[in-house]
């Protein structure tokens, strides 16, 4: 079998596994349209505790992210996803079957206690080999987009005719679903410590005084704070001010989203060019403050509002295809996973604060102080962005060694023109590397990874 190819058995495993967490943030996306409307008709229900159900999930996820990772390092992959997807069921009834918004709460930060997403790409780089591995990243990372544009056109049709409370419960059956596959489908690996994807908490730590990763956490943490905040504002726009019924909300959101693909895919290409990144970064999220500016002096009309979403969900995007690709080209040798877990926490906390302050200010000030403060948190961000020094992004390589040769290897590979950092860890048969691609000797790279 060719190495540029995804062989059976790992093409078996992506797609069972993009599957598996594709369905469950689609589960946790389908409520996001729909549930500040249905959160009004609760008991004790209040904007703030509104915008908590909304956003709650993100705390969640953040707390248990890490411990499910380790967990599944000494108990196996498999049972910690089982156990999760278990969770978020449990949290999928609870919120289902509650006629009070503190119980919707309590359901809601339990799906999101169900924190799996770091052990399904840790089971992913079990069972693909070093060649496959990014391509395996990146079409599991695209069911992400993929379940959030399925949730937003989907949701308002489908609570049309089963309910948000039927919503809730469909989550639990795709969940239900979801361990089916895993538990039939899915082959048991032999598991591996590939920093690419396992986060250590120490590492996570020593991270955040990186001045280029925590200016990306800090991006991430307000892009995911804005979106949320603004799903407070925006379905009850639709319903009170555009006197749409919930069923028709997906022919804004459908649009909107299209067009938005369409044009994010020109600057997608642009960013690929190095000298170009930190524009086009700059650039979309300036899209964004338009957006927002444009939510505060929005004309009448459905064809208005969804020239709004249009430009929002542009620059969103753009950015959430660019973010995690310049997280693991800025972060240092074997601290990708590490990296990443970092910058997931952030995203996380940006859905709570986001959904929390949104609600908080929609109920005291009501839609248009939401997206003053969306503008306000994107005017920070370009802030940080213009007085930062250029990304200085590099290519992430990990390299089979032979355990017994490490620190000769290690300083062959160093004496490599175009490798700009190694790290071998003690025992271990793989070096990971930090590449200038455009400077890079690959056939030196390759007589030494040979030799070795």
């Amino acid at each position: 079998m060719s190495s540029d190819k995804l062989n059976p058995l790992e093409k078996r495993s992506i797609f069972a596994l993009a599957s598996v967490y594709g369905l469950r943030m689609f589960g946790l996306f389908l409520i996001l349209p729909v549930l500040a409307i249905y959160a009004e008709q609760l008991d004790g229900a209040s904007p703030m505790l509104m915008g908590i159900a909304l956003g709650i999930y993100g705390i969640s996820q953040a707390l248990f992210q890490i411990p499910f990772g380790i967990m599944s390092d000494r108990f196996g992959r498999k049972p910690i996803i089982v156990m999760g997807l278990s969770i978020f069921i449990f949290g999928s009834l609870v919120a289902a079957f509650s006629d009070t918004i503190n119980g919707v709460i309590v359901g809601r930060a339990l799906q999101g206690a169900g924190a799996i997403a770091a052990v399904v790409l840790a089971l992913t780089s079990d069972l693909t080999r070093e060649s496959q591995r990014t391509k395996a990243m990146a079409l599991i990372g695209m069911t992400i987009g993929f379940a959030f544009m399925m949730a937003l056109i989907a949701a308002p049709l489908l609570e049309f005719f089963i309910g948000v409370e039927g919503l809730f419960i469909m989550t639990a059956i795709l969940a239900g679903l979801s361990m089916v596959v895993v538990l039939k489908v899915v082959p048991t690996p032999v598991q591996t410590r590939n920093l690419d994807v396992r986060p250590i908490p120490y590492r996570m730590l020593q991270l955040l005084r990186n001045p280029q990763l925590i200016r990306l956490d800090a991006g991430i943490f307000i892009l995911h704070f804005v979106l949320t905040a603004m799903f407070v504002a925006v379905p009850i726009i639709l319903l009170q001010e555009l006197k749409l019924d919930t069923n028709q909300h997906w022919s804004v959101y459908l649009p909107a989203l299209l067009g938005s693909i369409v044009f994010m895919i020109p600057l997608v290409i642009l960013s690929a060019r190095k000298h170009l990144v930190s524009r086009i970064f700059f650039i979309a999220v300036g899209i964004l403050v338009v957006a927002q500016v444009m939510f505060m002096a929005r004309p009448d009309g459905v064809v208005a509002l969804t020239v709004c979403l249009f430009i929002f969900f542009w620059g969103f995007n753009l950015l959430e295809a660019m973010l995690p690709s310049l997280v693991s080209r800025v972060a240092p040798a074997a601290c990708k996973g590490s990296a990443m877990g970092v910058y997931n926490t952030f995203q996380f906390l940006g859905i709570f604060f986001g959904g929390f302050l949104g609600g908080i200010l929609y109920g005291k000030f009501g839609v248009d102080a939401v997206f003053a403060l969306c503008s306000f948190m994107l005017l920070i961000w370009m802030l940080l962005l213009y007085t930062a020094p250029k990304f200085r992004l590099l290519d992430s390589v990990v390299v089979k060694i032979m355990p017994r040769s490490n620190q000769d290897c290690k300083s062959a590979l160093e004496a490599v023109e175009g490798v700009e950092e190694v790290i071998i860890l003690e025992g271990e048969s793989v070096a990971y590397l930090k590449v200038d691609k455009e400077k890079l000797d690959q056939v030196a790279l390759d007589q030494i990874i040979v030799a070795g």
